[in-house]
């Protein structure tokens, strides 16, 4: 499970994993609905993992991808001569995937036009390529995904009803990551260690603080939005501590009370990182550096939220102290 990037132990998630082991061993269709980034691929292919087809191939198309016009072409293949540019017979998709598993992800794209001779190889699990009438029959357990409704797109003649019913025999739903805040924390961990060993960078401790920002966050791109904001922070930490740069941090959902925004989310990380630095500023355990900023940056930011620069307790240069004192009163 893990090598597929299946990582969590939320109860939805743990809903959903036993979900996929009920449905692997059966030969339907499977529709994974889902909003974007919430890894209906990698759902996909632990299906097909766990099933009896596991040691014959998993083909991926993503039909948002392919121009309509060679979607078929792509699904079927073609004959040599078919069409202009067709030099060699050359397989299809659903050839490739033969004994397998086909993924066809983002279904709602696809062209009316080609959803009847997609709905022909479900049912009849035979089809042409282009330019033959040489009939080909396979053997192949199809997939789909999707990010839209595809219940809506049929009630405005959007999508063929029979084909949304073919393939939605067996339904899946993948949960959002803001409904799986408990999975935040592995899944940080794991991309952490994958980024740092890709990208030469120790890191070696992830502060409560940046944990709490990331279990904050809405995540609108869910898990990509969050596996491509820990390979930013990870490039852009100066050390061994994993720094969120505060120009990278993403906005902040909305709590039951109100609304929490990215300055009050800068703000109370700012405040927490200066408590922990007991309120000293530059230097090398200052909260400058701990926070990957250079300390006039940070001391900008401090006047623009209303941070009051304290006086810590640790001892400091008069001439810094005295410079921290310009800065936050007049920014000079």
């Amino acid at each position: 499970m893990t090598n597929l990037d299946l990582i969590g132990s939320s109860p939805k998630f743990r809903a959903l994993l036993t979900e996929v082991e009920r449905v692997a061993p059966v030969e339907s269709a499977v529709l994974i609905q889902g909003e974007t980034g919430t890894g209906k691929e990698v759902i996909a292919r632990a299906i097909h993992e766990a099933s009896p087809r596991r040691d014959h191939r998993f083909v991926a198309l993503n039909c948002a991808a392919i121009p309509s016009e060679l979607l078929e072409s792509e699904l079927f293949g073609h004959e040599k001569g078919a069409f202009t540019g067709a030099w060699a017979q050359t397989k299809g998709r659903f050839q490739m995937a033969d004994g397998g598993t086909l993924f066809l992800d983002e279904i709602g794209d696809m062209p009316l036009e080609l959803q009847p001779k997609l709905l022909r190889v479900l049912q009849e699990r035979e089809f042409e390529r282009l330019g033959s009438t040489q009939t080909v029959r396979i053997n192949v357990r199809v997939v789909a995904a999707t990010n839209q409704d595809l219940a809506e797109l049929v009630s405005k003649k959007l999508f063929r009803a029979d084909l949304y019913y073919r393939l939605n025999v067996i339904p899946i739903c993948l949960p959002p990551l803001r409904e799986r805040v408990q999975d935040i924390p592995p899944l940080t961990e794991f991309y952490v260690a994958k980024f740092a060993a890709r990208l030469n960078k120790p890191i070696e401790l992830i502060p409560d603080e940046v944990m709490a920002v990331l279990k904050a966050h809405d995540w609108p791109g869910n898990i990509r939005e969050l596996q491509n904001f820990i390979e930013r922070a990870v490039l852009f930490s100066p050390g061994s501590v994993l720094r969120l740069p505060l120009d990278l941090k993403p906005t902040v959902k909305q709590s039951s009370e109100s609304a929490r925004t990215l300055a009050d989310a800068d703000r109370e990380h700012i405040l927490e990182t200066l408590e922990r630095a007991n309120w000293l500023i530059g230097g090398q355990d200052g909260a400058a550096n701990r926070l990957g900023l250079p300390r006039t940056t940070l001391i900008y930011k401090m006047r623009k939220l209303g941070i009051e620069i304290r006086r810590s307790t640790r001892a400091r240069p008069i001439r810094q102290l005295a410079d921290e004192q310009c800065h936050a009163t007049a920014n000079c």
